[in-house]
């Protein structure tokens, strides 16, 4: 039997109503796809992709999880970040003001974002704790293998979440979608954590035992990556036979300018089912291809 994957990335609110909407265009045009995906074996959330996965293990149907992306208001926050915020917060963390000292790791790298992320004001956690209840229509880990990915600040290393971890779903999903200077890093036990996506937004690795996947990333294949060679790379260059999803033209122009701001939610949504309806044949193709 094929162990299959669905990997969600992440970014942002848009990201989150991009994913669904693609889920819910693919279940219109390829009922038995869409139902193949939604009960892949091995679910793999980073960011936005963790609400999206939990969303899915909570038994909710796609239709159901579409409507609530179309609902006119929400519990969601406007940060007030613009996207050049953020990108700032990376090129402090990638710079190296003494021309003498070695060119920083990656791990080195991780962990001065999340030094500025420790440092930098934000809503108090459980406001933001808040707005991840209001994601998730079960706060229970569901009988399934999803795997929700964060990074530690301290070691500035890549952590995975089940349920044999330990850490309730909330707050897994909490962290995972902790954006570092947008979103207050989440304390689980000692430890404090941010973003799963800040390393990559897609973190293929952590399906690292599946035989196929089908990866959903919400920004285009051309889009820059801070480290490495990019989602584009990770995904074309997996172990498995893989199918990755991008958002095309119409979507990324429905994400407007800032992916976090809860306004783009309805056109993404949109967006992305419309994009889902043009795949639908191709990721069948795929599946098809695998038996």
């Amino acid at each position: 039997m094929t162990k299959r994957a669905l990997v969600l990335a992440g970014g942002g609110i848009a990201g989150i109503a991009w994913e669904t909407g693609v889920l819910r265009g693919i279940a219109d045009e390829a009922p038995d796809t869409a139902r193949a995906l939604l009960g892949a074996e091995i679910l793999v959330g980073t960011s936005a992709g963790s609400t999206v996965a939990a969303q899915i293990g909570s038994g909710l149907g796609i239709e159901a999880l579409y409507d609530r992306q179309l609902v006119t208001t929400s519990a969601e926050i406007d940060p007030g970040v613009s996207i050049e915020t953020i990108t700032g917060v990376f090129l402090a963390a990638m710079s190296d003001p003494d021309a003498n000292v070695t060119k920083k790791t990656i791990t080195e790298k991780l962990r001065r974002i999340g030094e500025i992320a420790l440092s930098t004001p934000t809503v108090a956690e459980d406001v933001r704790r808040a707005v991840i209840e209001q994601r998730l229509p079960s706060h229970e880990w569901p009988d399934r293998d999803l795997r929700v990915t964060a990074i530690d600040t301290a070691k500035g290393e890549l952590v995975t979440f089940d349920r044999s971890s330990g850490v309730s779903l909330v707050d897994a999903v909490a962290a995972s979608c902790a954006v570092p200077g947008v979103w207050p890093p989440v304390t689980i036990g000692p430890r404090r954590f941010m973003d799963g996506g800040v390393g990559s937004t897609v973190n293929m690795g952590v399906a690292a035992d599946c035989d196929a996947a089908v990866a959903l990333v919400p920004s285009g294949r051309s889009s820059p990556s801070p480290f490495g060679s990019g989602a584009v790379a990770e995904v074309d260059g997996f172990a498995a036979p893989t199918f990755g999803i991008f958002a095309d033209d119409e979507a990324l122009a429905a994400f407007g300018p800032n992916p976090l701001d809860p306004a783009c939610r309805v056109p993404s949504a949109e967006a992305g089912r419309a994009q889902g309806r043009r795949v639908a044949a191709d990721v069948a193709g795929f599946f098809s291809g695998l038996q």
